[in-house]
């Protein structure tokens, strides 16, 4: 079996309010993107394919894959404008694959352990995605922030990536989502999958140290963890 990392790379980080995208700040003196590829360097992933930015594609390969020795990187390609449009993109150039881990470079924690999980869950279910149960209580509201219901706890959990899936499956289900054209309220993988195939999406335990880097608060958190 053949087991492919597709690693996102190409968001600008707007919300960290710096000119230097998400995925390149620095965590101890190497960028955010860093810790993610060695992740999977390191796992029994077979090969990576990077998407980057537009015209990143030169800055990666010196600076990140050649820098670090990220053999298993075999591609870099630029992403599109939206995240579906990296993920097809990436997805198209996957060739003889029998399973995909979807994966968001802006997470630099996904350990050996979560990969594994992966991996047991994905070869027994054909669609996972790495999560945990929300600590907080989590309220719906309506327009006006006004309470309107208050979900069981235990059956509220955080979403995070990899998300991993048989490769025909997520290949068949990105096609229709393509030939659909409708891309309204699609945030993630899961979502696709789930849409387009009518497939469950099983749910394994990710960590609660597999952050997402979106705001500053966040560089600072990373930082603590390492």
């Amino acid at each position: 079996m053949k087991h492919t990392a597709i690693v996102l790379a190409a968001g600008k980080g707007s919300r960290m309010h710096s000119d230097v995208p998400k995925q390149f700040l620095l965590l101890a003196d190497r960028p955010v993107i860093y810790y993610a590829l060695r992740a999977f360097e390191e796992s029994f992933l077979d090969e990576v394919v990077l998407v980057t930015g537009e015209g990143q594609d030169a800055y990666c390969r010196k600076e990140i894959v050649e820098k670090y020795g990220f053999s298993k990187v075999k591609q870099i390609i630029p992403g599109g404008k939206e995240r579906y449009d990296s993920v097809y993109r990436a997805l198209c150039k996957v060739e003889d694959c029998d399973y995909v881990y979807i994966h968001d470079g802006a997470r630099p924690f996904p350990d050996e352990d979560i990969l594994i999980r992966a991996r047991q869950c994905v070869e027994e279910y054909g669609a996972c995605a790495a999560g945990m149960p929300t600590k907080d209580t989590i309220r719906i509201v309506d327009g006006q922030c006004v309470v309107k219901d208050t979900p069981e706890r235990k059956y509220v959990w955080q979403m995070q990536t990899p998300q991993a899936f048989s490769y025909r499956l997520i290949r068949t289900a990105y096609d229709r989502l393509f030939e659909k054209g409708d891309f309204e309220g699609i945030t993630d993988d899961a979502m696709v999958v789930e849409q387009m195939m009518s497939c469950p999406v099983r749910l394994f335990e990710g960590s609660y140290r597999n952050i997402k880097i979106t705001t500053p608060e966040d560089i600072r958190l990373a930082n603590a963890f390492l």
